[in-house]
Order: C-alpha cells, then sequence, then structure tokens
C-alpha cells in the first residue's frame, strides 16, 4: 500500500427520502456497511434534524464512516474514511447504495497520507510500549443515536436506545415510540415530542386537573386527540364525570400507546369512555349545542391533520357545544418555540369567548423545545380560574391522588405571567 488510508467522497442520488429520513434505518446500514467491509466498530453516533435529515458517524478502530442526508432532495452525502489494507471501503459503498435505494451513486477515492511524501521518525516509547502492552484490551462498542426535535433557530436533542420499538405510517402521519435513558419512552408524531413516561404528567395533569379543580360541577368530557390516553387517565380520577367522548383521528396512536404506553393508556378501557376514531373537526361541527360542560383540546403541532384545530371555525363550534357555565381547555404551543400559533390562538379565542373568559396559563416540560408549554383556559361565561378557585379543595385532591406536578400552589402560579408573554397575548 502506497498510502496512509484509502478516503472515498460519495454522493447517493435518488434515494428513499423516507430512508434518509430514517435514524435506526440508517444507523443500522452504516453499522452493516462497516462490519462487512472488515471494519472493527468503536462507537456510533447519529441525529435526526426536524423536519428533515440526518447526520452521524460510525468510529471504526481503522478511521470512519460518516453521513448527511437530505430527504428532500433524495441525497446522501458519505465520508468512507479507512486506514491500512484491512477494510474495503468499496464494499461500504455497494452495501449503502442498496440499503438507500439509491437510483445512482458516484464516488471519488483519494489516498491519505502518500507515503513516497512523507518521512517516519522513530518513536523511543521505552518503558511506556510495555506498560501500554500490557493494559490493551478489546475496544467496547458504545452507541449514541438522538432524536431531534427543531425549527429553523432552536432544537431540542434526546438521546435514546437506537432500535425503535414501534413505527407505524397511518394515512395521517408518521407514529413512532423510542426508548430512551433519561424519559423513558417516548411518543414521536412526525418527527415531533408529543409524551414521554417520565414527563408525561406535566403536560396531563395541567391540562386536566386546571379546569376540573376550577369548576366542580364537570360531568360530561369531550377530548379532541388525546390518543395517548394521558388526559382520559387523569379526568377518570374524578367519580362525578359520568361520561368522557375522546375523538381520536388517528388509530394508529391509540394502538401504539395501549400496547407500549400503559402508564397513559391504563383508563382506555373505562367504561365511562367513549372512544370514537375519527375527525375531532367534524364531530365537533355535527355535535349538538350545549352537550358538554367540558372540552379538552389535546392535539399536536398545528401541521397535519392537527392543523384545522388551531382555526376560528373550529373554537366556534367549541363554543356553540359548550353548556352555559362551561371550560374549555387546550394546549397553546410554546410561547418562545412556536410563537405564531400561540399568538393567532391567543387573538382567536378572544372574540369568541370574550377577552375575560380567556386566560394563558403555563407549565415547564423538559422534553418539549424551550421546556416552556402553555395552555389556555376559556369558559363560557363561567367560572374563573383564580377568583373561583378552591385552594383547600385542590390541595387535598391532589395529595389524595398522588399527582406528580399540580397542587394548589402550582395552578395559582401558572397564570402568573412573565412579562414577554403577557405582551405577545396583548399586542
Amino acid at each position: 500500500m502506497k498510502s496512509l488510508g484509502r478516503h472515498i467522497l460519495v454522493e447517493f442520488h435518488g434515494c428513499s427520502n423516507e430512508i434518509l429520513n430514517d435514524v435506526p434505518t440508517i444507523e443500522t446500514s452504516m453499522l452493516a456497511a462497516a462490519k462487512e467491509a472488515g471494519a472493527t466498530i468503536i462507537s456510533s453516533v447519529f441525529h435526526h434534524f426536524s423536519p428533515f435529515g440526518v447526520s452521524g458517524v460510525v468510529v471504526i478502530q481503522e478511521s470512519h464512516l460518516a453521513i448527511h442526508t437530505w430527504p428532500e432532495y433524495r441525497y446522501a452525502a458519505v465520508d468512507l474514511f479507512t486506514c491500512g489494507d484491512s477494510v474495503n471501503p468499496w464494499v461500504s459503498y455497494e452495501i449503502l447504495k442498496g440499503a438507500f435505494h439509491a437510483e445512482h451513486g458516484s464516488a471519488v477515492e483519494l489516498n491519505r497520507g502518500q507515503l513516497e511524501l512523507l518521512e517516519r521518525s522513530d518513536i523511543e516509547l521505552g518503558e511506556l510500549r510495555d506498560e501500554a502492552t500490557n493494559k490493551l484490551i478489546s475496544p467496547k462498542y458504545s452507541r449514541s443515536v438522538w432524536f431531534t426535535d427543531r425549527n429553523e433557530n432552536m432544537a431540542l436533542s434526546i438521546r435514546h436506545k437506537g432500535d425503535r420499538v414501534f413505527r407505524e405510517k397511518s394515512p395521517y402521519q408518521t407514529v413512532e415510540i423510542f426508548d430512551t435513558f433519561e424519559y423513558g419512552k417516548m411518543l414521536a408524531v412526525d418527527k415531533m415530542v408529543m409524551c414521554s413516561e417520565k414527563d408525561e404528567k406535566a403536560y396531563h395533569e395541567m391540562i386536566i386537573h386546571v379546569p376540573m379543580l376550577t369548576h366542580p360541577e364537570i360531568k360530561d368530557v369531550l377530548v379532541i386527540g388525546g390518543g395517548d390516553g394521558g388526559s382520559v387517565r387523569e379526568l377518570m380520577r374524578y367519580p362525578q364525570v359520568e361520561r368522557v367522548t375522546m375523538v381520536e383521528i388517528d388509530e394508529v396512536v391509540v394502538r401504539a400507546s395501549r400496547e407500549f404506553l400503559p402508564t397513559l393508556s391504563s383508563s382506555l378501557d373505562d367504561p365511562r369512555l367513549d372512544l370514537i376514531i375519527d375527525d375531532g373537526i367534524e364531530y365537533v361541527k355535527n355535535a349538538p349545542d350545549q352537550s358538554f360542560d367540558l372540552i379538552v383540546i389535546d392535539s399536536s403541532d398545528p401541521v397535519g391533520p392537527s392543523e384545522g384545530l388551531f382555526s376560528n371555525s373550529f373554537y366556534q363550534q367549541v363554543h356553540r357545544c359548550l353548556r352555559q357555565g362551561g371550560v374549555m381547555t387546550a394546549q397553546s404551543e410554546s410561547p418562545r418555540f412556536n410563537q405564531a400559533a400561540f399568538k393567532d390562538l391567543s387573538s382567536c379565542l378572544r372574540p369568541i369567548f370574550g377577552p375575560d373568559q380567556v386566560h394563558c396559563y403555563l407549565a415547564f416540560i423538559p422534553t418539549y423545545p424551550t421546556g416552556m408549554w402553555s395552555f389556555t383556559y376559556s369558559s363560557k361565561q363561567g367560572s374563573h380560574p383564580i377568583k373561583d378557585y378552591d385552594q383547600v379543595r385542590s390541595q387535598t385532591f391532589s395529595q389524595a391522588q398522588g399527582l406528580q406536578y399540580y397542587n394548589a400552589d402550582i395552578h395559582t402560579a401558572a397564570f402568573c405571567l412573565p412579562t414577554f408573554i403577557r405582551t405577545m397575548i396583548e399586542a
């Protein structure tokens, strides 16, 4: 061999855009490409960038294999660098071309460290060489695969164990469950974090117990979305609730949660629940006037099937379906991560319910981008979330139920908004 290493710069065109946006599949393919080429694998690190793109590297004893993908262009750039002559990088090239379903691949091979241009110098290690030799052990493979939820300016990354627990592409969206190191199993929809086992209680306890402990006479509840079951679980803590209707558009979310997120979905078989797989927007449009005491909008971000849940016409129908004195709570996005949607929803609700009947409140959820998340409490000339709030009843309930995030002090504190949020709402 006339050089220290072989460096192949690869471009794959016409690839499967679904595969190029799939971290576990890409990592598995890169590991297979290294192994079949004869490399000794040391570690792997892979990141997904929402909504499109994957970056990753497989470190091998003989150097590395690296990749970045552009699914929207069906294109991947791959870097194959091997030292010595024990590994054939062209084997990796052929494996990856097939794995990515590439229509065309091109590559340039460079010799790195040409020996005729180098002068070898002897390094005298003495006793250090013997000591190091005695300590030699086989390298231990480590794996670092990351899920990233991001927009154009910021991102949140969560490390998971690499292999997906669940993945299915429904007619509406791609539903995935990952097993993370820090937050347990995590549900993602279209590469956006929906909830995780460790911190979901902040979301579900706040969207449910704020209205339920403000308005003690709630008996009939409608939940739009919420297929993971967390909101239903919290509602079923109240014996006075007679009927909960949950309308979830995607049965895949429900099925995945039943199987892999039992701590959230534990109440989906409660006899008081009427679970309907259908379009929540159409359901509300056709529901009778004044048929619910509480309506919970437990939706994902305002894209795809949830986009219509952030519209003026939808919330007019929600207002119509509420009984006099009834309450609606909705997840209303992050004031930092999705400012436009946050402001638009506030502006939408105030003319419908009345400016004095719409109240924003906050919770802090580490697995959501920025950690700060908002909810909006809107009443139909009903209870005020602070003035009509029974603190003693709230504290007794939260302690008896062993709630993990919500308590009497959090209830009132959640409505104390930072100045910049007040300014956004009032603008």
